[in-house]
């Protein structure tokens, strides 16, 4: 992940459009794949290369690159009423490309779980068309009784990669943060914020604070030692942005903390974690029974909060 990836991230957009788009191009997987499971896939006309959700609806959509180096004249060509983009996933000088070409934007910052399921009720809203729309009001009333039934355990200290070689991982202001918070899993570096240059963020050096300036500080780079400091007792290992595999798991296996001791190391679907929309209805039925082993495992019982 580059520096450029980096830079300030404040470029999020409103619904500019006031008709209902017909011919949409998706820039965001889950996006992509919210517009599916709410009955709005037939307005897609192109769509990234990373859309692989659902499968047998998104083979014969035209493919217009990736998220962070589309092809925008293959967008343009297509001539949609509307891009859909994201300020975590897309670039801003390609948003700012096809703005200046006259192309409608629409452009999502979730930040929480609550901001996602908005998106959902927004897309609802301009593309005029809420036939699915109890698929969400049922999300909501499962989030409502995950929430009350994880808030009765303890919290577990945990650690999620997203990338390595360096380690990088992510603050609390973030859609992960709010995910692992929903689930009662305590992210043991929230209040960690990434630092420039390199050597600063893994402590080999002091920061350069001009450096830092208008840069997204939220994906902090961190060493092995300071995994070790946090003693994590649950690391979750997904499949994307990076893709970790067993072996990266044995290498946390051989460090002295919690998760390791207690073999609470997993490689998971990056996407329950990291796709904001209807993905997050498989998050809600697929991490419960893991964190509840978890739980049994730390000898945590429902009894604790009541002593």
């Amino acid at each position: 992940m580059s520096d450029q990836d980096n830079q300030s991230y404040e470029w999020s957009m409103p619904n500019p459009v006031d008709f209902v788009p017909q011919r949409v191009v998706s820039l965001v997987p889950s996006l992509t794949l919210s517009l599916f499971d709410l009955n709005l896939g037939d307005r897609l006309v192109g769509i990234t290369d990373y859309c692989t959700r659902p499968a047998d609806r998104v083979q014969n959509i035209p493919k217009v690159g990736g998220t962070k180096n589309p092809d925008l004249a293959k967008i343009m060509a297509l001539q949609p009423d509307l891009v859909l983009m994201n300020q975590e996933e897309n670039r801003r000088e390609d948003a700012e490309a096809l703005q200046q070409a006259g192309i409608p934007l629409w452009i999502t910052e979730p930040r929480t779980v609550q901001d996602a399921i908005n998106v959902l009720w927004e897309l609802m809203d301009i593309f005029d068309d809420a036939s699915y729309s109890e698929r969400v009001r049922i999300m909501e009333k499962t989030l409502d009784v995950v929430k009350l039934a994880m808030s009765n355990q303890p919290p577990i200290r945990t650690f999620v990669p997203i990338w390595r070689d360096p380690w990088m991982t992510f603050n609390q202001d973030t859609y992960m943060h709010d995910v692992l918070r929903i689930f009662g899993l305590q992210n043991v570096f929230a209040e960690r914020e990434r630092q420039f240059p390199l050597k600063a963020d893994l402590g080999e050096t002091e920061p350069d604070d001009s450096r830092a300036a208008g840069r997204d500080t939220r994906y902090p780079r961190i060493s092995l030692d300071e995994i070790v400091a946090a003693q994590p007792e649950l690391i979750l290992l997904p499949d994307e942005p990076y893709l970790f595999q067993e072996t990266d798991a044995e290498e946390l296996y051989q460090l002295d903390i919690p998760a390791a001791h207690l073999g609470h190391i997993y490689l998971i679907d990056g996407s329950l974690l990291s796709w904001h929309g209807t993905r997050f209805a498989f998050t809600l039925t697929e991490l419960p029974p893991m964190i509840e082993e978890v739980h049994e495992k730390l000898g945590h019982t429902h009894e604790d909060e009541s002593d």
